[in-house]
C-alpha cells in the first residue's frame, strides 16, 4: 500500500488532509450569511424563486484593499465550505483541500483571500431540502425546488455581492466544482478573471448519469424516506449508504482498488461461505456508506446529483464553442489520466472548444493511478502548475485594472 494511502484515511470526495503542513490555513469558523430581504430572491433555472436564502461559507486570508485577489474554491458532490484549516485546536480533520490552500501553498493564503460555500440544495448551512419552508413552517423535504449547476453560481455571485467583490481573480474546483468554474466563466464573463476546471465535464456523462439513478433509487427504495418527508423520524440511511458506496466506486480506478485492496479478505482466512463482508473492499464500502450517513442528508443527495445530471453547457447554446463565444477568462485545464468517471478526453473537449474561440487555455493532464480522486489526493504534481497559474493571472489581472 502506497504512503498517500496509508495517510489518506478516508477517499471519495472528501479525504484527510496530508502532510506536515496539514491545516495550517489556520483555525476558521463557518459563517452564514441570510438573504431576506426585498429583491433578494435567487431566480431558479426551472422556474420560480428561491428565498430567503441562505449561505454557509468560509474565507481564508486577507482581502486586498484593491479587492483583487479572490480567489472562489467550488466543491464536488459531498463537500462543503470547510475546504481547508480547521474548526479547533483539538479538530482532528482539515478541509476537504487542505493540501493546496494555506500559507506557502498553491493558493498561498498569504497572498490570496480564498472563499469558499456550501452549495444550495446542500446539508452544510445552506438553503436546501432540510431547511424550514417559510410557507409551512416544516422541513421542505421533497417540496424544495429542483436546483441546478446555474443556480448554485447565481447563489455564489449574490455572496460576491455581499462581500463586495466585483470581480474574482480566479474561480478553482474539480469534479461537480469544475462544473461551477465553467458555469461561472459563461453565466458571469466579467466577473472572472481566471478558471481552473479540474476532473470535470462540460456536459454530464451518460454513465454518470446511470450511477446517479441508482443511487437516487436507493435512496427513494429505502422505506424511511416517505417520499422525502422523513425529518423528525428515521432518515433512510440503509439507501443513502448504498448509494455513498455506488459513487465511491466510480471515485477508484481499477488499478487504485487492486493496489488497496485486491482480494485480500478481512480478519479471515478463508471464505466465510456467508454474505457477511468477507473482503477488504467489501469492509471499506459498507464503512465508507455508513459514515456517510452521519454528515450527509439523503435529500440532498437526490437534489444534487439531479443538479448534476442536468449540466450540459450545449442545452442553451447549441454547441460547445457556442457557449464559451462571450467567455472572457484565462484557463487552465487539469485532467486526470485513470479518471473514468471524467476521463481526460471530456476535458480535451472543453480545450478544444475554447482554442477553437480563441481563449487563453493552457491543459495539463496529470499521470496518476488514483482515479477520479486525484484531484483531492496529488498535491506534489498539481501544486507547482496551479501556483504559476495563479502568479501569472493575478500579474495580468493587475495590469488590467
Amino acid at each position: 500500500m502506497s504512503e498517500r494511502h496509508q495517510q489518506s484515511k478516508e477517499i471519495g470526495d472528501v479525504p484527510t488532509g496530508t502532510g506536515e503542513d496539514t491545516g495550517n490555513a489556520g483555525i476558521v469558523r463557518t459563517k452564514q450569511v441570510t438573504f431576506d430581504q426585498p429583491g433578494q430572491r435567487l431566480a431558479l433555472e426551472g422556474g420560480g424563486e428561491l428565498g430567503p436564502l441562505t449561505l454557509a461559507y468560509e474565507t481564508y486570508g486577507r482581502l486586498s484593499e484593491a479587492r483583487d485577489n479572490a480567489v472562489l474554491v467550488t466543491h464536488a458532490l459531498s463537500g462543503d465550505a470547510h475546504v481547508a484549516g480547521r474548526h479547533s485546536a483539538n479538530d482532528r480533520r482539515a478541509g476537504w483541500w487542505d493540501m493546496l490552500i494555506g500559507p506557502g501553498k498553491a493558493l498561498d493564503t498569504g497572498r490570496y483571500f480564498v472563499i469558499c460555500s456550501n452549495v444550495i440544495g446542500g446539508c452544510s448551512g445552506s438553503t436546501g431540502p432540510a431547511s424550514e419552508n417559510p410557507a409551512t413552517g416544516r422541513p421542505y423535504g421533497t417540496d424544495f425546488p429542483i436546483i441546478t449547476i446555474a443556480d448554485m453560481v447565481n447563489a455564489q455571485a449574490m455572496l460576491l455581492d455581499h462581500l463586495g467583490i466585483d470581480k474574482l481573480l480566479a474561480v478553482v474546483g474539480g469534479s461537480m466544482g469544475g462544473m461551477q468554474v465553467l458555469e461561472w466563466a459563461i453565466a458571469h464573463p466579467q466577473r472572472v478573471h481566471l478558471c481552473v476546471p479540474l476532473a470535470t465535464a462540460a456536459r454530464q456523462p451518460t454513465q454518470a448519469i446511470a450511477f446517479n439513478e441508482v443511487g437516487r433509487q436507493a435512496i427513494m427504495a429505502d422505506p424511511n424516506w416517505h417520499d422525502g418527508h422523513y425529518y423528525g423520524g428515521r432518515p433512510p440511511s440503509k439507501g443513502l449508504s448504498v448509494a455513498r458506496m455506488v459513487g465511491h466506486i466510480t471515485y477508484l480506478s481499477d488499478e487504485a482498488m487492486q493496489e488497496k485492496f485486491g482480494r485480500r479478505l478481512r480478519d479471515i482466512h478463508d471464505y466465510s461461505f456467508t454474505f457477511s463482508a468477507d473482503f477488504e473492499v467489501e469492509s471499506y464500502l459498507r464503512h465508507q456508506g455508513l459514515a456517510f450517513t452521519d454528515r450527509f442528508d439523503a435529500n440532498s443527495y437526490l437534489y444534487i446529483t439531479r443538479a448534476l445530471d442536468y449540466f450540459d453547457l450545449t442545452r442553451q447554446h447549441g454547441s460547445l464553442v457556442q457557449a464559451f463565444r462571450e467567455v472572457t477568462a484565462r484557463f487552465l485545464v487539469l485532467a486526470f489520466s485513470s479518471d473514468w468517471l471524467h476521463p481526460p478526453y471530456q476535458l480535451k473537449e472543453i480545450v478544444s472548444a475554447l482554442r477553437a474561440t480563441h481563449k487563453h487555455v493552457s491543459y495539463y493532464e496529470v499521470e496518476s493511478h488514483y482515479g477520479h480522486d486525484a484531484f483531492l489526493l496529488e498535491r506534489e504534481k498539481m501544486q507547482g502548475i496551479i501556483e504559476a497559474f495563479l502568479k501569472s493571472g493575478a500579474r495580468s489581472f493587475a495590469a488590467a485594472r
